[in-house]
């Protein structure tokens, strides 16, 4: 019995196509009505009879509120076909949009998980997804309808296999009266739109499942048809785009972003290896779809290994490109590649955009518009791919280890959102680091000559969706402009999120791009933590998104903000949507463990306690680890592809914050290969010069906070934090030092556990220190605490076991979660108890 037998009987298996992988498994849950099984029963078996493509019938007498700007209905992640996020709603508009209060709010989800998804609205019903569950709202009034756990059922049947995980992080969508959701795991499953039951679930990957695949974007529903992506590329993985029978599950078409032997674009991949096999570009992005073209468009991901462009000559193609592919054959139409050879971890992660462009002779074009990772909006003719506005070749920084390509495509009289090269030049970098510019390769580590302590921007503009208006015909995106120590591990398959630097500034960038022109129409700043989910735009004039704990409209001509709505909250994650319900305009949002939903006559007010003042930037940022032993290399690893990777780090010291109590002796390991000699920034201490295998004692008399490099190399840096919670007498006042208390015993022993335990199964989304990334938020400093002091420590255990590890939350030992909270609540000195932290606290 294969593992659909509990919810599949024999009869209803059929075989689908997935080009060269092995076939995969769909079938009917059998409380459909007769006639629907009598249709699976006549699909299967002909299904070997016929060629597996979408009919031409099939796609025609589109329903009207899938085609057109969105209007009373958001049925789509993006609203509609075109993927704009506008709606044509305008009862909420520039002149009252003041008078905005909170309509309702929902149950809290369970377990405490958060939604960071864009909800969609269909027949009176919004569908969400947060932790393992999938949740049907009413649209009115926000009460709970039905909820589908992805992992157990629905309570009245047996669950599902235990290899089928959580819900992806993007959203659902609606059509024929399913809900089709992707999960990680890479499954897609239908359930029942008015009961939440289980119609049908299909793999789209491999079987059985690759870890690290998932089914990463929100469908595309388009009469009869579901379009959905395969992830994650980074698990050394195809990516692939996935046509399906909406009725029954089955297969139609798969189309794989690395093309095999004999298909067009393979030529741009080694022939002396097999990394086509495995090369990556992961399917993130939500399709859109012209219907009068029969071409279905997505962006595809990074090529793999990440960083290590040695291992594969060439373009690669097609990685990090827009693709066009006929939605009846999946045959692939035409391609554009934004990112040759791609060694930057540069994904085309922003769904496109179809729009009718302006001409100079003021006639229409079909268009199509994508953001690439580095903040440059490209705008292409989307019958024939070509640019729409001119695009030059530009030099960009070399690195001979990477094979970098000597120039990317760059739009001719565009602007990035990002903050540019020469905008870096103008910030205060931490001593011993150089600046370089976007699209700089990552060094490999000695014995290479490559340099060691390079900075340079990340291609940050890749998670969030824009949105387009016709009314000012700009484009709404938004990023995050940040440097980064480009380096990487002598292990090529090795990736992480990097090592910390201290004194690193980050800034939120919101933008409004004039699709006539390419440049800037308006900018703002805006906090780091609030540049999450993506924004919506109405014929109101507005543009709305949410803002850390609040939900903010600005005038969509030129950026003011109109209205902001607190929510008592310290972060938000999802994307707003609007629709239309017996006469009134809603706007809802998820925030935090629920959905709000706003409304001219709503009568909930902001919250009136003043949100807790959050530091966005740290100098010094990440856990701090109890110890007086410190090393001049670290060893990291990372789980994020199958088996363990290793970097061995000369130039991160391990931990790189250390709290010692006053009076202690602290040893400092020469555990690399380089000569090393550590001392204070303020000269008050220094180890000498230590060799491999040497060691050294300094001795810590005072509190206080000492930051100390590394001479040799002084981009290498380190923090120790030095604590009294008595009077202690080398003190200048003699006065009793107040401070971060230390933990002992037990608990101190299971954060140490925590510690090793986060690295391995959380710190590939989460970051080596904790600080977060674009797929996960930050786990330590102000903007932890603010959310989680004053609350309980099974809160927090709830919390993580219900979201991490990504893929599959709630599969490690429930032992491994204690001590994961553990450590979090160590490192941010938000200790509970004296002994190890136990089921019940």
């Amino acid at each position: 019995m294969n593992q659909y037998s509990r919810i599949t009987s024999p009869v209803f298996r059929r075989v689908a196509t997935s080009l060269s992988e092995p076939a995969s498994f769909s079938g009917r849950y059998p409380r459909r009505t007769v006639l629907h099984l009598f249709r699976s029963i006549v699909l299967a078996l002909f299904t070997s009879l016929i060629p597996m493509m979408v009919d031409a019938n099939q796609l025609q007498n589109e329903p009207d509120d899938y085609a057109g700007f969105a209007e009373s209905e958001w049925p789509l992640a993006g609203g509609d076909w075109s993927s704009t996020r506008y709606s044509k709603l305008k009862q909420i508009n520039r002149q009252n949009v003041a008078n905005v209060r909170g309509a309702w709010v929902s149950q809290k989800f369970q377990g405490g998980a958060t939604s960071r998804v864009t909800p969609v609205v269909k027949n009176g019903l919004m569908f969400i997804t947060a932790g393992t569950q999938v949740y049907a709202l009413d649209a009115k009034s926000g009460e709970s309808v039905w909820a589908y756990d992805t992992l157990n059922g629905d309570g009245s049947s047996e669950p599902l296999n235990t290899a089928i995980a959580g819900p992806n992080e993007r959203g659902v969508a609606v059509g024929q009266g399913l809900v089709f959701v992707g999960l990680h795991g890479g499954h897609v499953i239908a359930l029942e739109e008015r009961t939440g039951k289980l119609v049908w679930i299909q793999q789209t990957g491999s079987e059985p499942p690759k870890p690290g695949q998932v089914a990463a974007v929100a469908p595309t529903y388009i009469n009869g048809v579901i379009l959905t992506g395969l992830s994650n590329g980074d698990a050394y993985l195809r990516g692939r785009l996935t046509a399906l029978d909406a009725d029954t599950g089955r297969i139609l078409w798969q189309v794989f972003t690395i093309p095999g032997p004999g298909e067009l674009g393979h030529q741009t991949w080694p022939s002396f290896n097999d990394t086509w096999k495995f090369g990556g570009g992961g399917v993130w992005t939500s399709a859109a779809v012209d219907p009068e073209l029969s071409l279905v468009y997505t962006a595809t991901g990074n090529a793999v290994p990440t960083l290590a462009g040695e291992l594969r000559p060439g373009d690669n193609l097609f990685t990090c490109s827009v693709l066009a592919v006929d939605l009846k054959t999946g045959k692939v139409k035409w391609h554009y590649q934004l990112i040759r050879h791609d060694v930057f971890d540069g994904d085309a992660g922003t769904p496109v955009i179809l729009y009718d462009a302006t001409t100079e002779n003021r006639s229409t074009r079909r268009a199509l518009a994508v953001l690439r990772s580095d903040g440059y909006l490209f705008q292409l003719d989307r019958e024939t791919g070509r640019p729409v506005s001119p695009i030059e070749e530009r030099a960009v920084p070399q690195l001979k280890s990477q094979l970098t390509a000597p120039t990317q495509p760059f739009p001719s009289i565009g602007e990035s959102i990002l903050m540019s090269c020469d905008d870096w030049r103008r910030e205060t970098i931490p001593v011993g680091f150089v600046l370089s510019c976007m699209w700089t390769a990552r060094s490999s580590p000695p014995p290479s000559q490559d340099p060691q302590n390079v900075l340079a921007p990340l291609p940050t503009a890749r998670v969030n969706p824009m949105a387009y208006s016709p009314q000012t015909g700009y484009f709404y995106a938004q990023g995050v402009s940040v440097l980064a120590w480009q380096r990487r591990a002598q292990d090529p398959y090795f990736f992480d999120g990097g090592t910390p630097v201290p004194g690193l500034k980050a800034y939120g960038d919101l933008a409004a791009i004039d699709g006539r022109t390419g440049k800037i129409a308006w900018k703002r700043r805006v906090p780091v933590r609030s540049v999450r989910g993506g924004p919506l735009v109405t014929a109101g004039g507005l543009m709305f998104r949410s803002g850390g704990g609040s939900i903010e409209a600005y005038d969509a001509r030129n950026g003011d903000l109109l209205w902001s709505f607190y929510t008592g909250t310290a972060q938000t994650h999802g994307s707003p949507i609007t629709y239309e319900i017996d006469g009134e305009q809603y706007v809802a949002v998820p925030v935090e463990s629920s959905v709000r939903a706003f409304k001219l006559s709503g009568k909930i007010p902001p919250e009136t306690s003043q949100p807790t003042k959050i530091e966005e930037q740290e100098d010094f940022a990440g856990p701090v680890v109890d110890t007086t032993g410190i090393e001049t290399t670290s060893l990291k690893q990372t789980d994020l592809r199958p088996g363990t990777r290793y970097f061995i780090d000369e130039f991160s010291f391990n931990p790189y914050r250390a709290r010692v109590r006053t009076g202690s002796n602290v040893q400092f390991v020469n555990n690399g290969n380089l000569r090393h000699e550590l001392a204070a920034v303020d000269g008050s201490w220094s180890t000498g010069p230590l060799s491999p295998t040497q060691e050294a004692w300094v001795r810590f008399k005072r509190p206080g906070t000492y930051i100390y490099t590394c001479k040799t190399h002084p981009w290498s840096y380190g923090q120790i934090i030095v604590v009294s919670t008595r009077s202690d007498p080398g003190d200048a006042n003699g006065s009793e030092v107040h401070s971060q208390r230390i933990g002992s015993g037990s608990l101190t022993e299971q954060a140490m556990r925590g510690r090793e335990e986060f690295q391995r199964y959380c710190s590939a989304c989460h970051g080596q220190d904790a600080s977060g990334a674009s797929r996960a938020p930050q786990l330590f400093g102000q903007l932890f605490s603010s959310r989680w002091r004053g609350a309980v420590a099974a809160d927090l255990l709830e919390r993580t076991r219900t979201t991490m590890p990504q893929s599959n939350p709630g599969a490690l030992d429930a032992q491994v979660y204690l001590d994961i909270v553990a450590y979090i609540l160590h490192a941010n000195d938000m200790v509970v108890t004296d002994g190890e932290i136990r089921e019940g606290h």
